[in-house]
């Protein structure tokens, strides 16, 4: 007789396993392996692609998304985190998965596991696993989470690799350089099979490791193009060429690398995944992610980024340059305490009219003190208004904020989070 399971809601199940292990992030393939191999959940879709990086995974497995899915194919993705809904991480044929399914695979994933501990994001990730091998899928597209090698989603053999662009992020893990940073990023690849890099500058230990494994590895101005034309941009490939593309609709220039870089990966699967031209377009057109340069108009413009780390704030700050502005900008900004602070709103800053440092709920989170004590020797005080809260700066906000400024969330997906929760308008 099946035993009953240990919870019945989303919620009880995701609040026990954030404190089932000791360790928030514990990197290591051995645990997760064992509990995949009891479920046997190895072979999530027909093909699997794995998607790492510092910055734009969660665009590249979008456009890719988008792509397939007009292409005609089955597609599942799993990404994190997510904003609103642990729902978000796991979307089957573009529709977010249920809690049942989430909660039946839990069940399941906490009988196989046996006597081993688990990790919130491993639990997730077998979750994701499980359901997707359950759905007959054409292909599965797997963010990998804080690395590569080491990470859960690393247990698969994925059949193709994308890795966007390498920054300095979470060092404490996976290096002080990126050297290092890209050495790891680079456990994901696979013998014999493509990967491309969507990064200009790859560190050399990138391509290292691509040799050594025997890797295919194309990589953005040596083996691929893009270049932006009046009305869109065009890419070159190996053998293919598109013409006057349509940018993709998620804000920023930093998406035609992203986008090239899929374009790169589609022609080098075309085999075994064909695309048509009428599909990429579509593709590009139709594609969406919240959190990524989102804007959401009104009377006062609210642009919502979970841009972290400098590159990101540089890519954001692009963005920001080009869009019409008739006021100011306020930046409501949270981050984790881990972060490079200083680094992030110089990016941002030359963008910026003033500065609203938040506390966030979560225990790693920068506490406001110290976040604004960063602020001020780049900003000044008098540009910094420090908020307990997102929901005290929403409130000063609709003081400050006038007709014509914007409203820049921006930080930690947390902070979008949270803002987001509160849906707050400017009337």
């Amino acid at each position: 007789m099946t035993e009953s399971p240990r919870f019945a809601t989303l919620q009880d199940w995701l609040g026990w396993q954030e404190t089932l292990h000791p360790s928030v992030i514990d990197l290591g393939l051995e645990r997760v392996g064992r509990v995949a191999d009891h479920l046997q959940c190895r072979n999530p879709a027909q093909l699997v692609i794995s998607v790492a990086g510092t910055n734009g995974k969660g665009s590249s497995v979008a456009m890719l998304e988008a792509i397939l899915s007009r292409a005609g194919y089955r597609v599942g993705c799993y990404t994190s985190p997510h904003l609103l809904r642990y729902n978000e991480r796991l979307r089957l044929c573009g529709e977010d998965v249920t809690d049942q399914a989430l909660c039946d695979a839990f069940a399941r994933i906490d009988r196989a596991r046996g006597e081993d501990s688990l990790t919130y994001f491993e639990f997730g990730t077998l979750a994701a696993l499980d359901i997707m091998s359950r759905e007959a899928l054409d292909v599965a597209l797997l963010e990998v989470g804080l690395g590569g090698r080491l990470d859960a989603v690393n247990i698969i053999d994925a059949d193709a690799a994308l890795i966007t662009s390498i920054a300095i992020d979470h060092t404490e893990w996976l290096g002080a350089d990126r050297e290092s940073i890209a050495r790891e990023k680079a456990g994901i690849m696979r013998a014999a099979c493509p990967v491309v890099c969507g990064d200009t500058d790859p560190p050399h230990s990138l391509r290292a490791v691509a040799d050594s494994v025997g890797a295919v590895l194309r990589v953005l101005g040596q083996d691929f193009s893009i270049g932006e034309t009046a009305g869109g941009w065009h890419w070159q490939g190996g053998h293919s060429r598109y013409r006057d593309l349509p940018r993709p609709a998620l804000p920023g220039a930093h998406q035609l690398a992203n986008a090239g870089a899929v374009l790169m990966l589609l022609e080098m699967l075309e085999e075994r995944l064909p695309v048509t031209e009428k599909s990429v377009r579509a593709g590009l057109k139709w594609v969406q992610l919240a959190g990524r340069v989102q804007r959401l108009t009104g009377r006062v413009e609210q642009v919502l980024d979970v841009s972290h780390n400098a590159q990101a704030a540089l890519a954001l700050a692009d963005a920001l340059r080009v869009l019409p502005l008739a006021g100011k900008t306020h930046a409501l900004l949270g981050m984790m305490r881990d972060k490079d602070t200083e680094s992030f709103v110089l990016a941002l800053d030359p963008q910026v009219s003033c500065w609203y440092p938040v506390g966030l709920a979560v225990e790693r989170a920068s506490p406001v003190g110290q976040l604004a004590a960063k602020l001020e020797p780049i900003a000044g005080a008098a540009r910094v208004n420090v908020c307990r809260s997102v929901a005290d700066a929403v409130e000063l906000l609709k003081d400050k904020a006038k007709s014509g400024d914007r409203v820049l969330v921006c930080g930690s997906f947390y902070t979008v989070a949270e803002w987001s929760a509160l849906q707050p308008e400017f009337g």
